[in-house]
């Protein structure tokens, strides 16, 4: 998947404020400087433009502009967005943020005309609906990613079917478990993370802002449904005061960005993890790893490191924002340009460790032989002699406790459960059948795992063929 261009903006002259009128003193350069925000709403051009446009169709057909004048309007919008796709949009001191700059060139373009474009809105309603439109896009960009990444777990967990690994708690031996069911338990959270985007765009993402103005809504006569159908909104929201503060949208994203990240910091963790020499479960790219200024014999799993390191900002963005809101009165507050800064950041850090982690998945190798030696070590198959004797009417705690004693016993011996001659096992219950020596093998133990959603290679094989029917071709 290729990475998306962030253009910046470049610089030109000029000084006149679209607010102006009501002031007798210029800004002060620091003020200006210090309120600014068209290095970081610059990004939200394509999305204003096409906001104006919708708008000023809508005020065309309710007749509040002329359609020459509509059609002036729209081929001046249309014009700003060519030089800026391409480059050659420039910005001046005045421009503040991305509404004033396009609105300015649209002066500069088609004349006086361009004062129209604002005719019944206010940037307090301009600004959540070009906020709403961007994350649009960014959503079903990023669950597209997430989608790209539960194809290159399935990959892999397909290819690793029948191979077993220890499964932990409390990161010490717990139970056998199939490479392919640890795969596809990442798979599952990252599927989850993909609805809650696609939850998000389905959900507040289609209610339509425009129309609520500076926050009272306006005297003008528009049709607000008329310009949710033009932007292919489902809804129009139902109070102006509350459209012009909510930034819950925002909050809703960041919240999946951040419970996304945790779901990425951990698949690194144990990336890091099973690639070191005390664990040798994996072989990580070179291509995805960096050497050591004076070790030379290092391999570091450094971009993995860095996708579990970059998580903790995405936990960051989703507080600063959590922040800012907390305590603001209704309406509009310039504290609410600081959403962007954050709503960006995390958007382009999912972006960037998406498009990094698949392409280190598909490269990554597992080392079979020293899965199966970890699995022998520990007595990971020690709840299977509990469930044996389960199965001859021993109630659950006798048996927790015999099977407790013999494997420190065994543990004290160095002997493995499937070594233990059936005599010693009666020492400890007489309730052992010979079927226990068995049932305590590694194979066996995983194959008993047949409940819905266990290890079991059956049930495995259903979990991949419904992730084969949901993802599609991998």
């Amino acid at each position: 998947m290729p990475a998306r261009k962030r253009r910046k903006p470049s610089a030109a002259k000029a000084p006149h404020k679209a607010w102006a009128g009501r002031f007798t003193e210029a800004p002060d350069p620091r003020a200006e400087a210090y309120t600014a925000s068209l290095e970081v709403d610059w990004r939200l051009l394509p999305a204003d433009i096409a906001g104006s446009l919708a708008h000023v169709e809508m005020l065309a057909k309710c007749k509040i502009l002329s359609l020459a004048e509509a059609r002036k309007i729209q081929g001046g919008l249309r014009a700003v967005l060519h030089e800026w796709e391409q480059g050659k949009l420039a910005h001046k001191p005045s421009d503040e943020d991305v509404h004033m700059l396009v609105e300015r060139r649209l002066h500069e373009l088609i004349g006086p005309v361009a004062g129209k474009v604002h005719t019944a809105r206010s940037r307090n309603d301009q600004v959540a609906l070009d906020f709403k439109l961007y994350l649009r896009g960014e959503t079903e960009h990023l669950a597209g990613a997430l989608r790209l990444l539960q194809r290159s777990l399935l990959r892999l967990a397909e290819k690793h079917r029948d191979w077993i690994m220890p499964g932990y708690t409390h990161l010490q031996t717990a139970q056998p478990v199939l490479v392919a069911h640890w795969l596809l338990a990442h798979l599952e959270a990252f599927a989850r993370d993909e609805r809650r985007l696609w939850e998000l765009r389905q959900g507040s993402l289609e209610d339509l802002p425009l129309g609520a103005a500076a926050l009272a809504g306006t005297s003008h006569p528009i049709d607000r449904q008329f310009t949710a159908r033009l932007l292919g909104f489902a809804r129009v929201t139902d109070n102006s005061l509350d459209t012009v503060a909510d930034r819950d949208f925002a909050l809703e994203f960041l919240s999946a960005a951040a419970i996304c990240g945790v779901h990425l910091s951990r698949l690194a963790e144990e990336l890091v993890l099973f690639s070191s020499h005390e664990f040798r479960f994996i072989t990580l790219s070179q291509r995805f790893a960096t050497g050591s200024s004076i070790m030379p014999q290092k391999r570091n799993p450094d971009v993995a490191e860095l996708i579990r390191g970059r998580s903790s900002r995405l936990n960051g963005c989703l507080v600063t924002l959590l922040t800012v809101l907390k305590g603001l009165p209704l309406t509009y507050n310039r504290d609410l340009q600081e959403d962007k800064v954050v709503v960006f950041e995390a958007a382009d850090i999912l972006d960037e460790t998406l498009l990094v982690l698949c392409p280190m998945l598909d490269t990554l190798r597992f080392n079979r032989e020293r899965l199966e030696q970890a699995c022998s070590l520990g007595f990971p198959t020690a709840t299977e002699a509990a469930d044996h004797l389960v199965r001859q009417g021993v109630p659950f705690r006798q048996a927790h406790e015999a099977v407790g004693r013999l494997v420190t016993w065994a543990s004290e011996a160095d002997i493995p459960l499937e070594s233990i001659p059936l005599e010693r096992w009666r020492a400890f219950h007489p309730a052992f059948q010979p079927g226990v020596l068995g049932e305590v093998g590694l194979r066996r133990s995983v194959a008993a795992k047949r409940s819905w959603g266990g290890t079991a290679p059956n049930r495995v094989a259903a979990a991949l063929q419904r992730e084969r029917k949901r993802l599609g071709k991998i």
